[in-house]
């Protein structure tokens, strides 16, 4: 497994992560606990190096879930975790919280659910507009101080907000969607990351799965699966997209590779610098996302793409509106 640097922070880790969401959040029905954790071994037998958790995935549970699993490992794996979320006695979120005061108690969570003394890479999740970005900075810049968090990241943070955080504590990576099918990231976010030496971790970096080739126009999802709800995944939005997936396929055919894996080379070809975190549960798929990392697209290659994608214009919203607003977007 080649190895990258996450922008000029000396974070190095596998050239593709391991989005670890998915096992316990989001897309059910999720697999059993021995069989996550036999693919998060499995993950690390082949090279990668990069978990991406946070502690409202479940929540909690996923933290629980990736510290049992890599505890054997620790010294070997770098863990990317997240803090941004209030929570009521019973679990449940209820909104956004990053004051200082509450992030140096979720990091005690974390830390203790992940069983380490240290996290590499502490994200915060989204965007809290109640609380200065300088405050949030900080708080992190402590944490760091006291030996308790490695690296700051941001998520889904916009231009202005990225500049201002990395003003008080270098940001060393921001975690946002980006894809063949959401590409907004390439007009304003990637210059600034290339500008102020920042890595870029896409999740989604299939589009919700929908870029593997295996979702169709028939696929149905249940109501409490994520995709249940994105007008991006609505049935009308699926046959217009498939446009895109007979793109990466034909790529494919050629190259003999799938389309997943197309479009997970195309990222990493974008810049040195971007490690995608796709996630899943199943082994063969594992081992298919790892084959995208040896696949060399070649500068026609990536001009055929680009063309090609500038014909497709992709149907329906990311999100539903209530989601894309908390955003920093």
């Amino acid at each position: 497994m080649q190895k990258r640097k996450l922008g000029s922070s000396n974070l190095e880790v596998s050239a593709l992560g391991l989005g670890c969401m998915g096992m316990s959040h989001s897309y059910k029905p999720f697999p059993e606990k021995k069989d996550s954790i036999a693919l998060i071994h499995a993950a690390v037998e082949r090279g990668v190096t990069f978990f991406d958790t946070a502690e409202v995935y479940g929540p909690f549970n996923n933290e629980e879930l990736v510290g049992e699993a890599l505890a054997p490992f620790r010294g070997k794996v770098q863990i990317a975790t997240k803090f941004a979320f209030a929570f009521n006695p019973d679990g449940t979120t209820s909104g956004l919280n990053s004051h200082p005061a509450h992030i140096k108690q979720a990091v005690e969570g974390s830390l203790k659910r992940l069983r380490t003394g240290v996290i590499d890479l502490y994200y915060q999740h989204r965007v809290d507009p109640s609380v200065p970005i300088e405050d949030v900075a900080g708080a992190v810049k402590d944490l760091i101080a006291e030996g308790k968090v490695r690296h700051f990241g941001l998520s889904e943070a916009g231009a202005q907000t990225i500049r201002r955080a990395h003003a008080v504590q270098p940001v060393a990576a921001l975690q946002s969607e980006y894809s063949l099918w959401y590409r907004k990231p390439e007009e304003e976010i990637i210059p600034v990351l290339e500008e102020l030496g920042i890595g870029f971790v896409p999740f989604s970096p299939l589009g919700k799965g929908f870029l593997t080739g295996k979702i169709d126009e028939n696929t149905t999802f249940d109501k409490s699966d994520l995709r249940s709800i994105i007008p991006r995944f609505t049935p009308e939005a699926r046959v217009a997209n498939q446009a895109l997936v007979d793109l990466l396929s034909d790529i494919g055919k050629r190259m003999n590779a799938t389309p997943a894996q197309i479009a997970l080379a195309w990222l990493l070809a974008q810049k040195p610098w971007i490690v995608p975190i796709p996630g899943t549960t199943k082994l063969h798929r594992l081992e298919e996302n790892i084959g995208a990392v040896a696949l060399n697209l070649s500068a026609e290659d990536l001009e055929a793409i680009e063309s090609a994608a500038a014909k497709i214009e992709v149907q329906g919203a990311r999100y539903p509106e209530h989601i894309e607003k908390m955003t920093g977007l």
